[in-house]
């Protein structure tokens, strides 16, 4: 047997033990960027309710955080497939 083939077998068979621990893996990741969002809410509505001729600026920040934030769990989605 050639020396690939064996190293192809092993690589099949330890894929098979970490099969799983993709979803586990993008769980652990979406934590981090639900509470980032959540954070960032939380102080955008702060921010509007002490000045409210601001609330359309904040708002516009806000939503960039979001979509920043919400970036870090694509990343999380992606790594857990290629890992």
């Amino acid at each position: 047997m050639s020396v690939s083939l064996q190293a192809a077998e092993v690589l099949a068979q330890e894929a098979e033990k970490v099969k799983g621990y993709g979803a586990i893996g993008y769980g652990l990741a979406a934590i981090g960027p639900g509470i980032g969002v959540g954070i960032v809410v939380g102080k955008a509505i702060e921010g509007m309710v002490r000045q409210p001729e601001m609330a359309g600026q904040v708002r516009t920040t806000m939503f960039l955080g979001i979509a920043f934030t919400e970036a870090l769990a694509l990343i999380g989605l992606v790594a857990g497939f290629i890992f």
